[in-house]
């Protein structure tokens, strides 16, 4: 079979697959190169590219790759994906859990928002609060723009050693200036959360500096969607009884969500 042929065969053959086969085949593609874009899959299965689209943000909604603008990656947990890429993966959940932490904030009071792309939408969601003042504390440069030159809120930012994937500021200097500091509310990202062990990051410079966060806060409550209930990682952060509330989306683990609350701790479901 010459290479016309084949190439009219493999067109064929997208044309009639199956959307499940489709996209086992595109995340088997994903896996082989790393990184792939909508017009290569268009072309290779002869679909057109708002298929293609469609069957990408499917896989990415349930954590088989990672969207991107024009295409997608393979989803490596362990990588320091650039908060770019990582603001949009599960961002209808995150948005979900920000209006559930931002519910929370009142008048008046000083809150802590630790890098991540969970409490950046609480920042930019914080802007279109009916409020008189808070104080905000962060290390994060993606948050302090979003919140600098907003009237109501009066930004704290922490100095440190910039960490260029995830614009946070970390180190001795962040570490030093938190502790003249005091909080009302902490919300913390993570990236693993396990019962027994738990919450954890894979960043030692960003465990430490989160365990400060917790030393200054009278109110700790974790912000993330459920692909990282259950997942662990390098360093711990915390155990889970230094926590007060988890937020979290309804697809989160049933036996997981249990035993967290029965380590007494307010798990809210969103």
């Amino acid at each position: 079979m010459n290479k016309k042929i084949q190439a009219s065969a493999a067109h064929d053959q997208g044309k009639t697959l199956l959307v499940e086969e489709r996209r086992r085949l595109i995340r088997e593609m994903v896996e082989a190169s790393e990184r792939v874009t909508v017009e290569e899959l268009s072309a290779h299965f002869d679909i057109s590219l708002v298929t293609i689209r469609n069957d990408l943000n499917a896989l990415a909604d349930i954590g088989a790759l990672v969207r991107t603008r024009g295409g997608a990656l393979a989803h490596r947990e362990e990588e320091d994906l650039p908060i770019s890429v990582k603001q949009n993966v599960h961002r209808p959940e995150k948005m979900l859990i920000a209006a559930a932490a931002v519910s929370q904030i009142k008048d008046g009071q000083t809150i802590v928002l630790d890098s991540g792309t969970t409490t950046g939408e609480i920042a930019k969601q914080i802007r279109g609060l009916k409020l008189q003042s808070i104080n905000v504390i962060t290390n994060a440069l993606n948050i302090a723009v979003l919140l600098a030159g907003v009237p109501h809120v009066t930004l704290i930012m922490l100095g440190g050693v910039l960490r260029p994937s995830s614009y946070s500021l970390g180190g001795p200097q962040a570490e030093a200036a938190l502790q003249s500091l005091h909080a009302d509310v902490l919300f913390l990202g993570f990236d693993g959360l396990d019962p027994d062990i738990g919450v954890m990051t894979p960043h030692l410079l960003e465990a430490r500096l989160n365990m400060q966060m917790i030393q200054i806060a009278r109110r700790v409550v974790l912000v993330g969607d459920s692909s990282k209930i259950g997942r662990r990682s390098l360093s711990v952060i915390a155990q889970i009884n230094q926590i007060d509330q988890i937020i979290t989306d309804a697809g989160a683990n049933p036996a997981i969500v249990k035993a967290l609350r029965e380590h007494e701790v307010d798990v809210v479901l969103v």
